[in-house]
């Protein structure tokens, strides 16, 4: 039992003794290494831009909502029966495209009348003004008397006046005729709802189908009265100010697609809603293919406004500590410094420094989690990666690698 025992405890020893040696080595091997074959840890190597002071677009997104640029109600001039429907509800229509058909004999009827009754005035106007030559003629040899040649005048005034008045009735009834057959007054997309034939259409009352046009489109959408001002302080500063002319919009479906074509910014409100205290806005949008809805809710993106003298950095480069948001500056002799700044806006994957940085001064943005302030690293030129620019295309820089 005795022998069992001392051997459980030499193995431990022996153990214990591999474990030490494992970690701390031969003892008298580490006393016998010269003091100058300890080794220091590298200073970390760290990718870095060069911060410089220009141009930096700023593209502003905002909700919006597509509108018809406006509803025309299609009602009948004239009343009747339906006859006819020349077109599916639902579909396009094109300006001047026959949409109905209202029963049109009882017009032709009283086209013929005012005809006829123009015929007659014609006819009556031929009598009188053939009576007045005569009664001018008898006159002027002085059979006849002053009081007869002004009556025949009269008689001649009122023949004229009658036939401008049947050319008128046939006018009329021409027009009327002419509007049995209901056109559209605007191209659009026709209602799902229109009356049935046979119906009995009355005149400027009976509602036959409403039209929406589609191109262009409205989209509306609302930005406060605090980015108005900014916006306008923004252009007071600059020697030549931004004119609508110069932005343009673009436009994104739900899922994120682009629309092919651009807006241009149409119209603002004049006033601030009191309960939401935004001001609402209009951009204009060409839709030749009816891709934009009425009710649609899409992302705009407002392109053309910049920022002048403006700092941006990758956003890789942003630290966030218990004092707020802040950087590595590389100072003299490659050592690292924390340097606070305060954030403007964020223009695609780039921060604007609005305070903090000066131009020329080296920023860490590859490799901030090896950096330790008042040390040393190793600066070299910083490649952004070809996914990040893929990710957002044309995204300002505003610094140098």
């Amino acid at each position: 039992m005795g022998k069992r025992y001392v051997a459980i405890v030499a193995i431990v020893i022996a153990l214990t003794a591999g474990a030490y040696i494992t970690v701390f080595g031969w003892p008298w091997v580490a006393r016998d290494l010269p003091a100058n074959q300890h080794t220091t840890r590298p200073p970390p190597e760290v990718g870095i831009v060069t911060a410089e002071a220009a141009e930096v677009p700023l593209p502003v997104e905002y909700a919006g909502r597509i509108v018809g640029v406006r509803d025309v109600e299609v009602r009948a001039l004239v009343g009747g029966l339906l006859l006819k429907r020349d077109f599916e509800e639902g579909d396009k229509v094109t300006q001047g495209q026959l949409l109905f058909q209202i029963e049109p004999a009882p017009y032709q009827v009283a086209l013929n009348r005012a005809e006829a009754q123009l015929n007659q005035a014609q006819a009556a106007l031929r009598q009188a003004e053939e009576n007045y030559v005569r009664v001018e003629e008898l006159t002027r040899r002085n059979v006849s008397t002053e009081k007869q040649r002004e009556d025949a005048l009269a008689a001649r005034d009122q023949a004229r006046a009658a036939v401008r008045g049947a050319e008128a009735e046939v006018a009329n009834a021409k027009l009327n005729l002419g509007y049995t057959e209901v056109r559209a007054p605007a191209t659009g997309i026709a209602a799902l709802n229109s009356p049935s034939i046979g119906s009995l259409i009355q005149a400027q009352q009976t509602l036959l189908t409403t039209i929406t046009p589609q191109d262009p489109a409205y989209v509306n959408f609302s930005f406060t009265d605090e980015e108005g001002h900014a916006y306008r302080d923004l252009n007071e500063r600059r020697a030549k100010p931004i004119d609508e002319k110069d932005l343009s919009v673009e436009l994104f479906f739900s899922n994120g697609r682009l629309y092919p074509h651009r807006g241009k910014l149409d119209t603002s409100a004049p006033r601030v809603d009191p309960q939401t205290g935004t001001i609402q806005a209009r951009v204009v949008f060409p839709n030749p293919n009816g891709l934009l809805l009425p009710g649609q809710f899409v992302r705009l993106r407002i392109l053309g406004i910049t920022l002048l003298d403006a700092i941006a950095i990758r956003k890789e480069a942003v630290s966030q500590g218990p004092q707020g948001p802040f950087v590595y500056v590389v100072g003299a002799n490659d050592v690292a410094e924390v340097r606070p700044v305060r954030l403007g806006q964020q223009v695609g994957l780039d921060w604007v420094i609005s305070d903090g940085l000066k131009p020329g001064e080296r920023v860490v943005v590859d490799g901030v989690i090896r950096v330790r302030a008042g040390e040393k690293v190793t600066p070299v030129k910083y490649v952004p990666p070809v996914e990040s620019h893929e990710q957002a295309p044309g995204a300002p820089l505003g610094a140098r690698p």
